[in-house]
């Protein structure tokens, strides 16, 4: 069962030891499928809109202190995007400062193999999804911090050691 509710508020919320909010987000990803409805190589990227306006990102929020930094991957995944998956290894760690509000935050990414696409989902009436190639996910995503993590997430996926394997380990399944 799938929890149809956004978590709201701040109590929750995870700092590090400078005062950094600690936000945790995914990329969404998974493998276009052919005429002959077997996957092909060709990488999909799922982006989401803003909740206030038409910027382009990749699903993202707050860690909060009863969660794993995974399982807020997953949760943000879920409420934003309405898709759910496996959740790999990290892609990496930025801390960067919001244009919007001046503050510091500590961004944590993961790539998400996505499972299953979700009809109804908790911000569906707030927020547009598509798939597009990495290109175009790239191109539209409004942070730099997340371009940086697809950069990471398409560089993995194209190494000689990941085409080798038929399936992604992941760190954390769902």
């Amino acid at each position: 069962m799938v929890c149809m509710v956004s978590r709201t508020g701040r109590e929750l919320q995870r700092y590090n030891n400078l005062g950094c909010r600690q936000v945790v987000g995914c990329i969404p990803y998974r493998y276009k499928k052919g005429s002959d409805g077997n996957k092909t190589n060709e990488l999909e990227i799922l982006v989401i809109s803003s909740q206030k306006g038409q910027a382009m990102m990749f699903p993202k929020g707050g860690w909060e202190l009863d969660e794993s930094v995974e399982e807020a991957a997953s949760r943000e995944s879920l409420e934003e995007a309405g898709v759910l998956g496996n959740v790999e290894c990290k892609l990496g760690k930025w801390t960067f400062i919001s244009k919007r509000c001046g503050k510091c935050y500590e961004g944590h990414m993961f790539p998400l193999l996505v499972q299953e696409q979700l009809e109804l989902w908790p911000e569906k009436n707030v927020r547009h999804r598509i798939w597009m190639s990495a290109a175009e996910a790239r191109e539209v995503c409004k942070h730099l911090w997340m371009k940086e993590a697809l950069d990471v997430l398409v560089e993995r996926l194209k190494s000689p050691q990941q085409q080798k394997k038929e399936d992604v380990l992941p760190c954390f399944l769902i």
